[in-house]
């Protein structure tokens, strides 16, 4: 069945439906002998033959991992700087695997990775509103108004913030800090640490706990494990009933 060129190649494990894009348009990739640069161009993998940068793609086995990212370590599977990156966890696993969304350097806890650039599109697509729970950890105790902020939604540089779920999950007897379950369901750059900027109470640490209704439970940090055929039901549940937006 012909689908569009980069979906075919995200499908594939090449990378991610944007990079594949970026791919396309360099001209890196041919379609039975002729080097193909629109993005509208289809292709059938059970018939063409397809290359990127000279070598042919093959149908890899999805594979669908969690992983507990710790602290100072890279959202990339490379880094110029030569700093960790998530990949560095998982060498023994030889499919080609890129992250679901993001998780900042400074930040840890729950990321996704698959070879599935579908799915991996479906999940981080702005129009799903996939949640995505933290456990965020804030200098002193926010009061209830400033939590109610969260809640209805905070004016940052980039435009207002959705409506987030808030709660206190810890409270130091003292109140120098505070640790506060947030739920938001946009992917704003360093979404969760900016909120709580704005509200005058800056995060010591960020954990994300929970991405797609998929938790990160007892799975120690750096570690990493295999999705469950129950984890892999909640997550299509998460986008199905959504309609995927095809460029």
């Amino acid at each position: 069945m012909e689908e569009r060129l980069q979906k075919v190649l995200a499908n594939a494990g090449v990378a991610s439906r944007r990079k594949c894009e970026d791919l396309i348009t360099a001209g890196k990739v041919m379609v039975n002998g002729e080097v193909v640069t629109a993005l509208g161009v289809k292709a059938d993998p059970t018939v063409d033959v397809i290359t990127v940068s000279g070598k042919p793609i093959k149908k890899e086995n999805k594979l669908y991992i969690m992983f507990n990212k710790p602290k100072g370590v890279i959202t990339s599977v490379s880094d110029p700087q030569g700093r960790s990156v998530v990949t560095d966890y998982l060498k023994e696993i030889k499919e080609r695997l890129y992250p679901v969304g993001r998780l900042d350097y400074d930040s840890e806890g729950l990321l996704l990775l698959t070879n599935d650039g579908d799915l991996a599109h479906k999940l981080t697509h702005p129009s799903h509103h996939v949640p995505k729970t933290y456990h965020a950890t804030v200098e002193r105790v926010p009061h209830g108004n400033a939590l109610e902020r969260l809640q209805n939604g905070i004016k940052l540089e980039d435009g207002v913030t959705a409506p987030a779920q808030v709660e206190y999950h810890d409270i130091d007897p003292e109140g120098k800090f505070a640790t506060i379950a947030i739920t938001i369901h946009e992917g704003k750059n360093r979404q969760v640490r900016r909120m709580f900027d704005a509200i005058h109470h800056p995060v010591i640490r960020l954990k994300r706990i929970s991405f797609g209704g998929l938790f990160l439970n007892n799975l120690q940090r750096g570690k990493h494990r295999k999705l469950t055929a129950d984890e892999m039901g909640k997550l299509l549940d998460a986008v199905k009933s959504i309609e995927t937006v095809e460029e």
